[in-house]
Formats: structure tokens, C-alpha cells, sequence
């Protein structure tokens, strides 16, 4: 066992006694208030952190932005010696953990187990990771959402019996689907506090629901490839493994990859050609399949950012109690490896984007993933088959679906738990948009994620690529409350004059990723799909946004956030 971690566990070991004997005078959860049968409101976790930061020096509460209803969302943030402002955690050298729940209001769990990690930190067990880590804790992100609680929302989840808030933010959006398109207050509050406090790991609470499998809860890293191999390796190959160990030996809960059953022939028709043929499977046969790539999920977008991120999901039919304890364990495992293992993370960020300020530069031009395909792992895996039962809401009287502990059965199957990309594209060392109306909300949308960009100080003329649209495709039904628009085209060489005002976006710089991806043209997820440059969507047309093979030496001046 390593140093640190003997460390750890003597100071936890000290203070233990004294948490005992002074629980009782700590603030408690309303679960814990109502015998666990129901969750907390917004004035209740509120009310909670006031209480909480009057009995700690190490916490601090603020709020990073207001919801479309005005309600201000509550950020606690812990560091020993404390700290007020981003700039003193950066000098401090110590990792940024950022714990972040209640996305989806009706998945409760996260919100509740963040509030007793806060106070586990205040009080004593777990304080001292803060000798490593300054740890910011959001609790309740969907704030209007949490306010429509009802017994008719997720009704087959086991408990609470009170009933939980709604998936959707008071505007009706998920956000968990609007880290790209940023169209909800909460989503720019919460990116500006990415740009703000820059957390190398942030950690996304949910709760799942779905396949009958034999986990208490599951878990992701950012899946899309276009995120550093070395963030995806870390987390894949060393801390997942480990807090999954670490959740079976020290809190006895079965964890692993989030997924679901699904059969081989819906994957066929959805990937239609594909064929893993090493891997021997049949098919009609069940495998165990993870989600999505597109980075308007939040662990895929924070992936872009050159962060890591972890995904977790209770099992939703567990009872209400046990998936708040499930998420307060992995919080902590997580929040211990991440102590353990600081220094070695906050040098591979530094080292990370580093290299990507560098990649345009180099000898091998940098190319990026532009089409993907979900992939098995080399090898079958052993997944758990559970088996549930019903029991009646006392309080409503539906049925509510109850996980049967310990009745599962392994299975192997193959696991297809990772994306490749099939189509990858060369990255550009800039590109420039053209300084027009029917730009300014693209450019306003590439400011608001953090992206450095300069304006032009004076005309230029360049050689530049552009992208000549032959066709375009919009989904017939609206999601999110777009139609998703895809374009087709070809690429073409030229002298282009373009007037001052018009907008260089380098890709010299950390968030080139995540540029590359708002920016391309035939992006599955960026500023296209999402409708921002509708007003060029048209056979023949010259995409607005041009790009440039060689870095140019132009007379800018940089646009300030």
C-alpha cells in the first residue's frame, strides 16, 4: 500500500470517533429526515450547505449561475487552506475535482450523496484530501427540474415513495444533451465554470435505468475518440479498475462499465457492414453495449476539453437508500485515487495540452475523427444478469420495480464498450469565419465555450480551403427542439480575401478539439447539426468557415470573453 494512502487512512482513523459522537449535531439530508421516502428540494439542500458552512473553515458556498426560473446554483467549495477565487487554486498545484449531480432531476441520488460528502469533508473523515485536492461540489445542477417533483415521474424506480423532479430543465431541455449547442442558463453557467476553475477530473452523477443487470451501479469515461488516447487509457486501464476493486472490497458493491443488453442484429442494422469478425460472435446472440460518442453528453464533452471526466449510475432498482450509499462510495473512491494519484494527473493535463498547443507544429499533420462506430473489446467479458420483483408504492400504489439482491447470473458475452473512429480528417493549423450576420451567433457560441479567438485587425487575403455544400439533410422530426442538419460536400483551394472583423480561430491552442469539433462542417455534433449556420445550408453554397493549412501571420487582435 502506497505511503499516501497509509496516510489517508490513519487520519481518517483518528477522526472516526469524533464524527460518531458528533453526527448528530451535523445538518442531515431529507432522506435522512424522512426515513429515507423522500429526496431533498431546493431549499432543503441550500438550507443544508448554509448550515454545513458554518461548521468548517474548509467549505465555502457560492452560487455560478442562475436557472431560467432564478434559482442561484449553490457551488461548495472545499480546500484546506481555503480559497475564494479560480486563480488561487491554480497556484496552489493542487488537482481540481469537480462532483457535480441532479443533471436529470429525477435521478435523486447524486444530489443526496454529494451533500453527505460535504459533509463527511466538514466534518472530518474525508478532510484530509484536501492536503491534495480543492474539491467543488454542485449538488443540484437541474434546480427548476428538481422542483417538479411527483409520484407520476419515474415511477417504476424503487423510490423514494414521495417521488422525484423531471429529466428536463423549466425550458423543457435536457442537459445533458446541451453541452454543445449551450441554449439553457444552466449549461453556460456551468461551462463558464469549466473556462473559470478548469477541474481535471469532473465527475457526473446519475441514476439508470433500463436492462436488468447485477450491478449496484455503473460507470463511463468520455467514449468519443477524439479525446487524448492518454485520458481514455488512464481512466479505462488504471482508476476505473481500481475503484472498481475498491468498491467491492471496502463498501461490497458490484460495479462496472455502464451499458445495456442489446441483441447482434440491432447493432448490425444501426452500424449497417460491420463485422468483427475475430470476435466470433453469432448473431441473435445478446451483448452488453455502452451508449454514445457525441460530446453533447457531458463526460464526452469534458473529454474534448482535455479533462477527465466519470460518468456513474445507481441502479435505479435498488432501493432509494442503498443508491445514495452506492454514490457516495464511488465519490469517495474516486475522490481517494485521485488524492493518491494528484500529482501524476494535474502533470499529465499540463503535458496534455502542451502537446496540443504543439500538434499543429509538428512534422505528421495532427488528423482527428470526423465518422465513428461502436466497437467490442478485444475479448468476451463476464457481465451480471439480475433479476428483479415488483413491490407497491405505498403512497401512490403502482408498481415499483425492486432489484433482488445477489440473484444474478454471469454471463459472457462480448462488451461493446469503446468507439473507434471510421473516417479521420486532417486538423487545420486555423480556421477563419467570415465576419457576416449570419455568423455571429456561431462565433458567440465558439466565445462562450472558452475557445481562444482573434478578430482581424486589418483585410487579408489568404490561401485558404473551403467547403463547397452538393447536399444537406434534415432529420424530419425536431430533437431538443431542432431538426439535426448534416451536409455533404467537397473541399476546394483558393485565395480568399477576407475583410477586417473577420474571426481566426487557431488550433494552437487546448480546446483545438473541441473547436475541430463545433467547427467542422461534416461534424456530427457541432454547429451544422445544431442549426447555427442555417442561413448557408444550401447546394452550391460556401460554407462560412474556411480553413487554413499554414499558420498565417496576420494582424489580429484577440476577442476577450
Amino acid at each position: 500500500m502506497r505511503f499516501v494512502q497509509v496516510v489517508l487512512l490513519m487520519q481518517a482513523a483518528t477522526v472516526l470517533p469524533l464524527v460518531a459522537a458528533t453526527l448528530q449535531d451535523q445538518p442531515k439530508t431529507n432522506p435522512e429526515l424522512t426515513n429515507y421516502e423522500e429526496t431533498s428540494r431546493y431549499a432543503d439542500v441550500v438550507t443544508f450547505l448554509k448550515q454545513l458552512e458554518k461548521k468548517s473553515d474548509a467549505l465555502r458556498l457560492e452560487f455560478f449561475g442562475q436557472t431560467s426560473e432564478n434559482r442561484a446554483l449553490p457551488l461548495v467549495i472545499c480546500a484546506n487552506p481555503p480559497v475564494s477565487q479560480p486563480r488561487e487554486a491554480l497556484e496552489s498545484g493542487k488537482m481540481i475535482v469537480l462532483v457535480m449531480a441532479n443533471i436529470h432531476a429525477g435521478e435523486v441520488e447524486g444530489k443526496e450523496a454529494v451533500q453527505i460528502i460535504a459533509r463527511r469533508i466538514a466534518t472530518g473523515d474525508l478532510r484530509p484530501l484536501l492536503d491534495r485536492l480543492i474539491v467543488l461540489l454542485a449538488p443540484i445542477y437541474n434546480a427548476d427540474g428538481n422542483e417538479r417533483i411527483s409520484m407520476e415521474n419515474r415511477t417504476a424506480q424503487n423510490g423514494p415513495i414521495g417521488g422525484v423532479g423531471r429529466r428536463e430543465n423549466a425550458q423543457g431541455l435536457d442537459l445533458n444533451r446541451d453541452y454543445m449547442k449551450l441554449e439553457s442558463p444552466e449549461a453556460r453557467a456551468l461551462v463558464r465554470l469549466f473556462n473559470r476553475w478548469d477541474p481535471h477530473l469532473t465527475m457526473d452523477l446519475h441514476t439508470s435505468d433500463g436492462s436488468y443487470h447485477g450491478y449496484h451501479l455503473t460507470f463511463s469515461p468520455p467514449l468519443n475518440p477524439d479525446a487524448d488516447e492518454r485520458i481514455i487509457s488512464l481512466e479505462r486501464n488504471r482508476m476505473l479498475p481500481e475503484i472498481s476493486k475498491a468498491m467491492l472490497s471496502r463498501h461490497k458493491f458490484r460495479t462496472y462499465y455502464y451499458g445495456n443488453f442489446s441483441i447482434q442484429e440491432q447493432l448490425d442494422r444501426e452500424f449497417a457492414g460491420y463485422r468483427p469478425g475475430s470476435a466470433g460472435e453469432q448473431h441473435g446472440t445478446r451483448i452488453w453495449r455502452t451508449f454514445d460518442h457525441h460530446p453533447r453528453f457531458g463526460n464526452n464533452y469534458v473529454g474534448l476539453r482535455n479533462r477527465l471526466a466519470l460518468l456513474s449510475e445507481a441502479y435505479s432498482y435498488l432501493e432509494f437508500r442503498s443508491r445514495i450509499a452506492v454514490t457516495e462510495a464511488f465519490v469517495e473512491e474516486a475522490l481517494k485515487y485521485s488524492a493518491v494519484h494528484s500529482r501524476e494527473i494535474v502533470r499529465l493535463i499540463r503535458r496534455i495540452d502542451e502537446d496540443t498547443v504543439l500538434r499543429p507544429n509538428s512534422a505528421v499533420p495532427a488528423e482527428l475523427g470526423i465518422e465513428f462506430q461502436v466497437r467490442p473489446l478485444p475479448k468476451p467479458v463476464q457481465i451480471l444478469i439480475g433479476q428483479v420483483g415488483k413491490s407497491k408504492n405505498p403512497r401512490s400504489g403502482r408498481d415499483m420495480t425492486v432489484m433482488i439482491e445477489n440473484k444474478f447470473t454471469p454471463a459472457r458475452m462480448l462488451n461493446y464498450g469503446i468507439f473507434a473512429a471510421t473516417r479521420r480528417i486532417a486538423l487545420p493549423t486555423a480556421y477563419i469565419i467570415r465576419a457576416e450576420p449570419g455568423t455571429k451567433s456561431a462565433v458567440g457560441k465558439l466565445l462562450e465555450h472558452g475557445i481562444a479567438a482573434e478578430e482581424l485587425a486589418e483585410p487579408a487575403a489568404v490561401d485558404a480551403e473551403g467547403y463547397v455544400i452538393d447536399s444537406v439533410k434534415r432529420a424530419e422530426r425536431a430533437y431538443q427542439g431542432h431538426r439535426e442538419t448534416r451536409v455533404g460536400g467537397h473541399w476546394q483551394k483558393d485565395k480568399i480575401s477576407f475583410p477586417a472583423g473577420s474571426i481566426l480561430v487557431r488550433t494552437t491552442q487546448p480546446l483545438a478539439n473541441l473547436a475541430f469539433y463545433l467547427l467542422e462542417p461534416e461534424s456530427d455534433d457541432g454547429l451544422v447539426v445544431w442549426n447555427f449556420l442555417d442561413a448557408y445550408l444550401n447546394q452550391g453554397i460556401v460554407y462560412p468557415i474556411y480553413k487554413l493549412a499554414q499558420n498565417p501571420k496576420l494582424a489580429t487582435r484577440l476577442i476577450e470573453r
